[in-house]
């Protein structure tokens, strides 16, 4: 198995440090009910939070790159099922446009900040500085989901600032991620399959989030069967270790990032630190292991009335 070197650790840091800072949009519930006041569907339930309609995730998120088809947005997400995507997205541009709702995102996500950490959190100067620091380094080629946050307008509050540059480092190492698994050969559905059996959960239920059917799951496995990754006891050692490859890839796409913060990483990572335990609290599902097995077949993409 490939190893994990610095690079990798320091990487893997960042990404942990900026996750519940940047992903909290996803929960927040000022987010979700400004989406329905646009027409869109009320979302679900995720434990003690609650979710966005599917649609409107997939229009909000992917509005950062512009009015585009719902193609572009498929392509740029990369893991979900394409006529999914396309589907929901199709859905939104007839509820509203891509400025309003890339504004609703963002009002949402500062409100459930200001209210969870307060408006001014302690750090937030330092940590607004280091996140600028580690986006300025990077590049946008081939990395759409990251060109279209880093167009956006910064927001006038600090913490709106740094929720902002998270999303862009967010960002960058998805639209990096998936370059990697590209690069190693494996296709959205295969790594759905051997990415959940790498992180220990049950097969076939957080990648049923992403939209596929069972059908398709079923031809993606005996794909990974044929070349070795997973045999009828689940990852095999082969697999892996191309699954590990596929990450070590992604962490090297952030040398950037971590080098531009030098030995301020681990200053970032303690400031986020607190701010990240209010979030986790607040923001984040609180689930058990059993919920969490439920939550993945609920957290379906069907689209329901958008499709």
């Amino acid at each position: 198995m490939p190893a994990t070197d610095e690079s990798s650790r320091r990487a893997r840091a960042l990404r942990g440090a900026i996750e519940p800072l940047a992903g909290q949009v996803y929960f927040a519930p000022e987010c979700h009910a400004a989406y329905e006041r646009l027409g869109f569907a009320p979302g679900g339930a995720l434990g003690n939070v609650r979710t966005p309609d599917a649609a409107a995730y997939f229009t909000s998120r992917g509005a950062a790159m512009g009015q585009v088809a719902g193609s572009v947005v498929a392509a740029a997400f990369a893991v979900f099922e394409p006529n999914v995507v396309m589907a929901g997205v199709d859905h939104g541009w007839r509820l509203t446009d891509a400025a309003t709702i890339s504004e609703a995102r963002t009002a949402g996500a500062i409100a459930q900040l200001e209210r969870v950490l307060g408006p001014r959190p302690a750090g937030i100067e330092r940590v607004t500085a280091l996140l600028a620091r580690a986006v300025k380094e990077l590049r946008p080629e081939g990395r759409p989901l990251f060109a279209g946050v880093y167009s956006l307008d910064l927001p006038d509050s600090s913490l709106g600032r740094a929720w902002r540059l998270a999303d862009c480092l967010r960002e960058y190492r998805g639209d990096s991620h998936t370059a990697a698994w590209n690069a190693a050969g494996y296709d959205a559905a295969e790594i759905g399959l051997v990415g959940e059996l790498m992180r220990g959960l049950p097969p076939r239920t957080y990648v049923r989030s992403r939209g596929w059917t069972t059908e398709q799951l079923d031809s993606a496995h005996a794909r990974l069967m044929a070349r070795g990754h997973v045999d009828s006891e689940g990852l095999t050692a082969t697999g892996a270790q191309a699954r590990e490859a596929v990450e070590v890839a992604t962490d090297r796409q952030l040398r950037g990032a971590t080098d531009a913060l030098g030995d301020d990483l681990d200053e970032l990572v303690g400031l986020l630190g607190a701010w990240s335990a209010a979030l986790m609290v607040n923001s984040y599902p609180d689930l058990t292991g059993a919920d969490r097995l439920e939550s993945a077949r609920i957290v379906s993409y069907g689209m329901g009335e958008s499709r």
